[in-house]
């Protein structure tokens, strides 16, 4: 997957490397359910913009 924060929808890993949290707090936001996600297929996404809203962060 190509890196870019431009994407609507992020793995766990691109997704901590936006917010700049290490990958196991995506994975605990997520597990506790105030991290959205979606099912894309066999992948779970995280939207982006949820995401960002989640760390205080306006777009």
């Amino acid at each position: 997957m190509d890196h870019s924060p431009e994407h609507l929808a992020l793995t766990m890993k691109d997704a901590a490397k936006l917010v700049g949290v290490d990958y196991r707090t995506i994975k605990l936001g997520i597990e506790s359910g105030t991290i959205p996600t979606v099912q894309l297929g066999p992948r779970r996404m995280i939207p982006r913009v949820p995401l960002l809203r989640v760390f205080g962060i306006n777009v």
